[in-house]
């Protein structure tokens, strides 16, 4: 008999959700305490008319107020060379809130949102819906300007680990 998803050790959970390969996304936000940002295990296409993106955020992440605050968010594409900055922002360092954005190159464009300069791909998104379940918010966004570099490897992830 498989083991019923209410009684899940959260060990075996995140374990079973690295089976899948994930490109690195750093959502990023600013808000009235400065910027935000957090890596994003969950973040996929929703729409292609109009252009929408869904990202899952946990209620407990210190962005989730900053996106609230703005109306908008960035994703920004990790290129394979960025795996140090994917470990700031992913929270395997002390650094925290703000602190976070001292490594890396990062500009504004239309929203304010922070966006990575040597991102392979960033896209700048309007809040058009927010939905709440559980621990976390699910938040839908209308892209409202982007950016690539086609001539970069992305940071893949698989099994907790960057994949070269």
């Amino acid at each position: 008999m498989p083991t019923s998803f209410s009684t899940i050790d959260p060990k075996v959970f995140w374990r079973i959700l690295g089976m899948r390969a994930i490109g690195g996304a750093v959502v990023t936000a600013r808000g009235p305490d400065g910027d935000a940002g957090f890596l994003a295990l969950s973040v996929t296409h929703l729409t292609q008319n109009p252009p929408t993106l869904m990202l899952s955020i946990g209620k407990s992440t210190s962005a989730l107020s900053a996106v609230r605050a703005s109306g908008h968010f960035a994703v920004n594409y990790l290129p394979s060379s960025f795996s140090g900055l994917a470990d700031v922002f992913g929270g395997r360092t002390a650094l925290k809130g703000s602190d976070r954005f001292a490594d890396g190159q990062w500009h504004q464009l239309l929203t304010g949102a922070p966006i990575l300069r040597g991102a392979i791909g960033a896209m700048e998104c309007r809040v058009v819906e927010e939905i709440e379940r559980y621990d976390s918010v699910i938040v839908i966004g209308e892209i409202v300007n982007w950016t690539f570099d086609e001539g970069s490897r992305p940071l893949i992830y698989f099994s907790g680990r960057t994949l070269d």
